[in-house]
């Protein structure tokens, strides 16, 4: 299969631990060595808030806020390069193209943060778009889709599946800004109702969850299924 990764920041590098990097750069192994075709994108984590928090209080404006997270997205991209070794193109992808052409090359791309106002999540399903890909994994810090915040609200039921067009309505009243930590945004959202990517939303805190996700789609989190 040809499948794209998103990788939380939050889950890859909340505390910059080479051996939690070294651990999600083994499970990519693992699923290339297996023949998938891969990509990755990396978000910002927590790093990535504590930046524009500091940033928000000195005055930025929210697209600066934007264009210092991808900063630190590419910062931590570049984490899961050296990792990755030769497997890896060089250095992250600034545009889906460059991705593209990575993969073309038969070299695993890493992207973090593409354009201002624009998270990670939407980066990841857009390049899964793009690319034609067959499944697209979000390996976040909660364990899949609520019907509400799980972190305030004790009622929050997970879907263990949902549609796309459910999906979009879920997460729709979610407020969005620089530093959001939503498992996935409204944008990426509609990019997955419209281009009907196979999508998987799960606690990834284990890299080893993502390849038992995608070698026998196996795991504990949120399926988000095609529209008819």
């Amino acid at each position: 299969m040809k499948v794209v990764v998103s990788i939380g920041g939050s889950v890859l590098a909340p505390d910059l631990d080479a051996d939690r990097v070294a651990d999600y750069a083994d499970a990519i192994q693992s699923l290339d060595a297996q023949g998938h075709t891969l990509g990755t994108v990396v978000g910002g984590g927590p790093t990535a808030r504590d930046y524009i928090g500091s940033a928000r209080d000195l005055g930025a404006n929210e697209i600066e806020l934007d264009q210092l997270g991808i900063a630190v997205t590419r910062l931590n991209g570049r984490l899961l390069i050296a990792a990755l070794d030769d497997r890896a193109a060089p250095t992250p992808a600034e545009s889906y193209d460059e991705g593209r052409e990575a993969i073309r090359r038969g070299d695993i791309p890493v992207l973090g943060g593409i354009v201002a106002a624009q998270t990670t999540d939407a980066v990841a399903a857009a390049f899964a778009e793009y690319v034609g890909a067959d499944l697209l994994v979000y390996a976040t810090s909660v364990p899949g889709v609520y019907d509400a915040d799980p972190n305030e609200d004790d009622d929050a039921t997970r879907f263990d599946e949902l549609g796309a067009d459910e999906l979009v309505d879920v997460i729709a009243d979610i407020e969005m800004d620089a530093g959001s930590s939503a498992p996935v945004d409204l944008l990426a959202a509609k990019i997955i109702q419209r281009s009907g990517i196979r999508t998987m939303v799960l606690d990834g805190t284990d890299p080893e969850r993502v390849v038992r996700a995608v070698e026998d789609g196996e795991f504990d989190g949120s399926e988000i299924l095609p529209e008819a």
